[in-house]
């Protein structure tokens, strides 16, 4: 906690995190086998009820100044009550961008946008036989939860965007070596906020944000996109 604080603070970040003495930092261990990422290992704790209700009060403060909120649901149980968050979002009129975790939308009601992968959407729909299909279990579960939209990356397949009474929006991927996907889905999540908080058509949030992700998946490890690798990247389209 203490280096993360740290690093954000060198980075020019506005930091607002409270450590948690009864735990450890969540250590992720990645098993690469010729430069490809294989499988995760998490060795983690639960956060203390103390630290969480910190953090929720920080947010309820916090978000009377944003532009646009993004939710990254780790699954780690450090967001505390997703539900309120968004509902307090809303309330403000800000948009919602949500980076899911497990079968449970119905944690996301009314969140401007879910951002799952391929096999995170499988995960809650089941699986499908035509693009009809997939666009058919889209909808069912937009209307089910109260979603506005839904950002399923596809990896090698692009990224398809579902909305409510309108036909799907697809964007195919950049063929391309993938060497690593680690962060793929943050990069994705980050890019659609930012197109959200700019008021930014969908093809051009959609086309942004499948370059920061194509260049962010042709490096090994963590890793960020900058703008000038994004420019370069749409370029070569």
């Amino acid at each position: 906690g203490r280096t993360a604080t740290d690093l954000l603070g060198s980075a020019g970040v506005n930091r607002h995190l409270h450590l948690d003495q009864a735990m450890n930092t969540t250590e992720k261990l990645r098993i690469i086998s010729r430069q490809q990422h294989l499988l995760r290992v998490d060795f983690e704790h639960n956060p203390s009820p103390e630290v969480l209700e910190r953090c929720a009060l920080d947010y309820q403060q916090l978000v009377s100044t944003a532009d646009v909120v993004v939710l990254s649901d780790y699954g780690k149980g450090g967001l505390g009550s997703v539900q309120a968050m968004i509902e307090l979002a809303r309330g403000r009129g800000l948009p919602v961008v949500v980076d899911p975790k497990g079968s449970e939308y119905g944690n996301y009601r009314g969140a401007t946008v879910v951002t799952p992968n391929l096999q995170e959407y499988e995960l809650v729909v089941g699986a499908w036989q035509s693009e009809a299909e997939m666009s058919e279990m889209a909808a069912i579960l937009l209307a089910k939860h109260g979603l506005s939209q839904l950002l399923v990356t596809r990896g090698a397949g692009g990224m398809t965007l579902f909305r409510l009474d309108e036909p799907p929006l697809s964007l195919p991927a950049k063929t391309q070596e993938v060497y690593d996907v680690t962060g793929a889905g943050d990069t994705v999540a980050a890019v659609v906020a930012m197109g959200l908080a700019m008021a930014a058509p969908w093809s051009d949030v959609l086309s942004v944000a499948n370059a920061a992700a194509g260049v962010v998946v042709g490096k090994l490890g963590t890793a960020v996109a900058t703008l000038e690798e994004i420019k370069t990247f749409l370029g070569q389209r």
